[in-house]
């Protein structure tokens, strides 16, 4: 009997010590539990942050490209505004040469002489060089004398009363106008026919 007296009292001390250190236990649980919520939030956030900077970051990167793509584009038509256009300023300055050998051909025809006649085939030979090297170089005469009058390819330097051509056409050309591919590098000078008062 005085054995099982024994054996219960160490089994109570036994329990006794465990309950102590079995009680700090569940506070330590409660601890991490709560410090745990706090690091996965933490994390939680700061993943939410490096996605937003992601995908801010890749839109700006979006932007930059087709920023970048819109600029290459620009400089291709520029480059070839360039070459298209290069030689324009010096094909302005022929422009009158072509003028004064055109004068000098409708002189030479009208005054009929013998005399003329072999300086007329040349200059009208030098004028067919020209004109040929022009088109080469894609300049073309603007269509004027008959047509509607056209402020974008005419500068219109007189009007004209005429019952034999409708209103606001081009019944004469002073001036001849050019085209260089598709860009007016010199107007038309015309007189523009209006219906008699």
């Amino acid at each position: 009997m005085s054995q099982k007296k024994t054996e219960q009292a160490r089994n109570s001390e036994a329990r006794d010590e465990d309950l102590p250190d079995s009680e700090p236990e569940p506070e330590a649980e409660t601890g991490a539990a709560q410090e745990a919520p706090t690091e996965v939030d933490q994390l939680k956030k700061e993943v939410a942050e490096a996605r937003a900077e992601a995908a801010e970051t890749y839109d700006r990167l979006l932007r930059l490209s087709a920023e970048f793509e819109n600029y290459k584009k620009r400089m291709q038509r520029q480059a070839e505004d360039h070459r298209k256009y290069a030689n324009e300023s010096i094909i302005k300055d022929l422009l009158s040469v072509v003028d004064n050998l055109e004068r000098a051909v409708n002189a030479s025809q009208q005054s009929g002489s013998e005399a003329d006649a072999c300086m007329l085939e040349g200059l009208e030979m030098t004028l067919n060089e020209i004109r040929k090297v022009l088109k080469k170089y894609h300049v073309e005469p603007v269509e004027a004398v008959g047509q509607p009058f056209d402020p974008t390819y005419h500068e219109a330097v007189m009007q004209q009363p005429s019952e034999d051509h409708p209103d606001n056409t081009v019944i004469q050309e002073m001036q001849k106008g050019y085209m260089l591919h598709d860009r007016l590098i010199r107007p038309a000078m015309v007189v523009v026919a209006k219906a008699p008062a």
